[in-house]
């Protein structure tokens, strides 16, 4: 491993600290090294807030400050050359009169895009890019997805019995998954722009879609309801979060409720991802039930799949969990009885 690689990693290490904070920005890390030494870090810790590149600046010690115009800043993404919520980290780089920078990935926000390297350039900043880009880009793999592909990332996620089951056929919620399991899900939300159930998992089990055994900001919470047929008592109506429900009846914005009107002819995984890229939604995670989850199974608009299995529990009659297709395992984890598959669509470049 290189020095610019070992730096990038620690890069890497410090953008994933803002995981569930900083959409519809990417997570980015940075650190500033000094004749080998790292003397300042930082990352993006919020939406909003300052960015990685000023943290880490800021970070430096007092004495250190005079050891900037002679440092390298590493950065995970490209640093930012417009004006957004705050000012271009381009320009701060030039003002501290740093002599070189290290970044992972252009960004593919058209307002970036090569225009905070170019700026660099132009200053007579020394630029090195592409250290570490494919785990730089899939770090931020969301981001990437719905600027370049214009559409949402698409997470599938659901929990099944060893016979793989993932409901019984009685009217009773069957409960999978551990408590543990369930905080691991709820961190999963907190990562997630947008969470997504059909008409009869909003009705049977009547899901708060919240992420309220994690820290950090719950989902919007996306309900398929064509007929409106879901009795307004349910959790999903309370108004709590940003809901979006897709019907085929009317189209209206009700307090924190936007009723989203799609057309029964055409796909509503298609008509679901556009209208969340309309949103500025920039993930989704599928929560069920089996028909939704299969819809985007069999039209292929998925991007990643975690599918947690109890291997202690079998029922035998039930609701069969939906297959995979096009699929590859990268990582599995055992948590006491369940079992943890994470699978990415072969079909996109993710990992």
């Amino acid at each position: 491993m290189t020095n610019d690689e070992l730096y990038m990693r620690r890069c890497l290490q410090l953008a994933e600290l803002g995981a569930g904070h900083t959409a519809p920005n990417p997570m980015v890390g940075a650190v500033m090294v000094h004749e080998g030494i790292i003397i300042g870090e930082g990352y993006h810790k919020q939406y909003g807030g300052p960015h990685a590149e000023v943290n880490c600046i800021n970070s430096v010690a007092g004495e250190n400050k005079h050891l900037i115009p002679s440092s390298t800043i590493y950065v995970s993404l490209e640093p930012c050359a417009h004006h957004g919520k705050t000012p271009p980290c381009a320009d701060l780089i030039i003002q501290n009169r740093i002599p070189k920078v290290v970044v992972g990935c252009r960004d593919p926000f058209p307002a970036v895009n090569g225009k905070g390297i170019e700026k660099l350039q132009y200053a007579g900043v020394q630029v090195t890019l592409g250290v570490l880009e494919n785990e730089c880009r899939s770090l931020n793999k969301r981001f990437f997805t719905f600027h370049t592909l214009h559409r949402p990332y698409i997470l599938l996620k659901w929990a099944q019995t060893s016979d793989n089951k993932i409901a019984s056929l009685s009217a009773d919620r069957l409960f999978i998954t551990s408590e543990i399991t369930n905080k691991l899900v709820h961190k999963w939300r907190s990562e997630e722009a947008a969470i997504l159930v059909g008409t009869n998992t909003a009705r049977l089990d009547d899901p708060s879609l919240t992420n309220r055994l994690w820290p950090g900001n719950s989902p919007v919470r996306l309900v398929v309801d064509m007929h409106l047929n879901l009795p307004q008592h349910l959790r999903v109506f309370d108004a709590t979060q940003r809901t979006i429900i897709f019907n085929s009846i009317k189209h209206e914005e009700t307090g924190n409720t936007t009723y989203y009107q799609v057309t029964e002819d055409v796909s509503i995984v298609h008509q679901i991802r556009n209208a969340c890229y309309q949103y500025n939604i920039q993930s989704i995670m599928v929560e069920g039930g089996a028909k939704l989850l299969q819809s985007f199974i069999d039209e292929g608009m998925w991007d990643e799949a975690h599918v947690i299995t109890n291997t202690q529990l079998f029922i035998g009659e039930g609701l069969a969990a939906p297959p995979l297709t096009n699929f590859k395992l990268y990582k599995q984890e055992d948590i006491f009885s369940d079992s943890i598959n994470y699978f990415y669509n072969t079909a996109f470049g993710f990992k």
